[in-house]
C-alpha cells in the first residue's frame, strides 16, 4: 500500500470510531435521568453502594475509621447554561469511555497488518485484555477512588460556620477525573507487555527499580486521592499488585523472545 492508501485506511478507521463515540454519546444524552440521578450523582447520596459497603465492613471488623457518613454538601449551578453544558460534556465523556474498547479495536485493526506474523500471534487477545483492564479500572475509580475523594473533600471543614456549596462542574470534574485516571492506570500490565515485546523493558529492570516504582505509585495515589491515608492505601494496593503482575508478564515475554531468537539462530545455522 502507498502512503496515501494507508492514510485512506486510517481515515475510515477514525470515522468508524468517531461514529461509535457519537452513538454512545447520544445514548448517554438521551438517558439523562439514569446518567445523572443514578450514575453521576450516586456518590453524593448516603445510600451509595460504596458508603454502605464501608460501613458494613467497619461494623464487622470493629473499625469505626471505615465508617463513611453522607457527604455534607449542596450542589450548585451558577451559570445560565451551566446544566445544559454539563449535560452535553458529561454525555461526551461517558460516550468516550463506553466506546473505548471499540475505538481501540479500530486502532488495532490499522496497526495489526504492519506486524510480522509471529508478532500478530504473540499479541493475540490484546484488544480483549486492554478493554477488560480499562473497564476494571473505570469501575474501581467510580466505586472506590472517586467516592473516597468526594466524601473526604466534601466533609472537610475549616470551621463549622462554613457551608460546602460545591459547583456542579467541580463535582463532575472530580468524579470523571478520578474514574478515568484509574481506568488508564490499570492499563499498566498491557503497557509493560508491549514495552517488553519491543525489548525496551525487562523483568530484571522492573525488580531493580521496584522501590522507586512504589514511591511513584504512592505519589500517583496521593495525586488522585484526597490527603487521607486510608484512601491512599486503598488505591495504592491494586496498583502495586498490577506492578507485580507486570513483572511476571515481562518475564514471560522475555522467555518467549529468547526462545524465538534461539530458534531463528538454529534455523540460520542449519541453512548455513
Amino acid at each position: 500500500m502507498s502512503f496515501i492508501d494507508h492514510l485512506e485506511a486510517l481515515r475510515w478507521h477514525i470515522i468508524r470510531a468517531a461514529i461509535a463515540i457519537v452513538v454512545f454519546t447520544t445514548a448517554a444524552f438521551l438517558a439523562k435521568d439514569f446518567l445523572f440521578h443514578d450514575l453521576i450523582l450516586g456518590p453524593s447520596r448516603a445510600d451509595f453502594w460504596t458508603y454502605r459497603l464501608f460501613n458494613q465492613v467497619g461494623e464487622w471488623l470493629s473499625l469505626p475509621g471505615l465508617h463513611m457518613d453522607k457527604p455534607s454538601f449542596d450542589l450548585q449551578n451558577r451559570q445560565m447554561s451551566g446544566q445544559l453544558t454539563m449535560h452535553i460534556s458529561t454525555s461526551f465523556v461517558v460516550g468516550l469511555a463506553l466506546a473505548f474498547p471499540y475505538t481501540f479495536w479500530e486502532i488495532w485493526r490499522f496497526v495489526k497488518p504492519g506486524l510480522y506474523p509471529h508478532e500478530q500471534a504473540n499479541s493475540r487477545g490484546a484488544v480483549f485484555f486492554v478493554s477488560v483492564l480499562f473497564i476494571i479500572g473505570l469501575l474501581f475509580g467510580y466505586y472506590i477512588a472517586a467516592p473516597l475523594s468526594i466524601n473526604f473533600l466534601a466533609s472537610y471543614q475549616l470551621d463549622a460556620t462554613i457551608e460546602n456549596q460545591i459547583d456542579l462542574q467541580s463535582y463532575i470534574s472530580t468524579l470523571t477525573t478520578m474514574s478515568l485516571s484509574c481506568a488508564f492506570v490499570f492499563e499498566l500490565p498491557m503497557i509493560v507487555f508491549f514495552l517488553a515485546k519491543a525489548g525496551l523493558i525487562t523483568p530484571e529492570i522492573m525488580r531493580l527499580y521496584r522501590k522507586h516504582a512504589i514511591v511513584v505509585v504512592l505519589i500517583i495515589a496521593a495525586i488522585i486521592t484526597p490527603p487521607e491515608i486510608t484512601s491512599q492505601i486503598i488505591v495504592t494496593i491494586p496498583i502495586v499488585l498490577l506492578y507485580e503482575v507486570s513483572i511476571s508478564i515481562a518475564a514471560v515475554v522475555g522467555r518467549n523472545r529468547t526462545k524465538q531468537l534461539n530458534e531463528r539462530l538454529a534455523e540460520n545455522n542449519g541453512v548455513a
